[in-house]
């Protein structure tokens, strides 16, 4: 490399802003009476702010454990995850979950108080400026006219945006998302995938998502974390900046959705310097 790429790339690699949130070393384990199931070893990586990061493995890879444990609801066995430079050792505001069950909205409560009751209490609004907030995301999310309206009324997918509503309201440090679409039927899951990054393009925030779908990876994400079979370790960390909705079908994106699969189930793991080409080759 001559010495003028040199300085390029340590140009390129100042500039980039500090990681909002590193996990360095994670090891994730469950305890029962007869064994020690090892949920993930030794994972490492950075999610940069405005990332949409992607979490990719099979079934049992611990991509949903490495969430919760961001969440704060699991401890790390080994390795440290921190946010803003601090420890993470409980939940909090700073980090919101949108799981995939429909059933996470309270159903005594309507769209809008089941928004805006969460702002009340974490975010110490007045009734009037939660109630004010949550119409605003869910105004984004397009269910207006829907605010007096109880969960067992609604469809999934309006479910899921409620959801989304709720969590984008409590303005997170970054919002995790475990798989939220993969009960949703085909075309109500597509439509999903466009509303969330049209939100995200309105006002770009930090995103966490975990998914088995290659497919879904590449729409969604900006950068993709790719986990072994159980228990999860790092295989890869890919750029997916060259795909989207505008890409899904054609001939580089079937081709990247291939080399991951390649790289999931029946290579090795790729070496750090080679990982952010992987894509790159694929897209050319």
């Amino acid at each position: 490399m001559t010495r003028d790429a040199t300085r390029e790339l340590s140009a390129v690699a100042t500039s980039l802003p500090d990681p909002l949130l590193r996990v360095r070393g994670a090891t994730l384990e469950y305890r029962s009476r007869e064994r020690v199931v090892r949920a993930t070893h030794r994972v490492s990586f950075d999610v940069l702010p405005s990332d949409r990061y992607i979490l990719l493995g099979p079934s049992g890879c611990g991509k949903s454990s490495l969430l919760k444990a961001v969440a704060g609801f699991v401890p790390v066995r080994e390795g440290s995850i921190e946010l803003d430079g601090k420890p993470v050792r409980e939940p909090g505001p700073d980090r919101i979950v949108v799981f995939q069950e429909f059933d996470q909205l309270p159903p005594w409560k309507t769209v809008l108080q089941n928004v805006a009751f969460p702002l009340q209490v974490a975010r110490k609004l007045s009734r009037k400026e939660a109630e004010e907030r949550a119409r605003h995301y869910l105004d984004k999310v397009g269910l207006s006219a829907f605010v007096q309206a109880y969960p067992h009324t609604l469809s999934g997918g309006m479910k899921q945006r409620v959801a989304i509503a709720r969590a984008l309201a409590m303005q997170p440090r970054i919002l995790l998302m475990d798989e939220p679409f993969a009960a949703l039927d085909a075309l109500t899951r597509r439509r999903m995938q466009e509303e969330l990054l049209a939100l995200w393009e309105d006002a770009p925030f930090t995103l966490l998502f975990v998914t088995h779908s290659i497919d879904e990876a590449l729409v969604v994400g900006n950068r993709v974390l790719l986990l072994s079979p159980h228990p999860g370790r790092v295989r890869a960390e890919l750029d997916a900046h060259a795909f989207g909705l505008h890409s899904a079908g054609s001939p580089a994106f079937q081709a990247a959705s291939r080399r991951i699969h390649d790289l999931l189930f029946d290579e090795p793991a790729v070496p750090h310097a080679a990982q952010a080409q992987v894509l790159a080759r694929a897209a050319a």
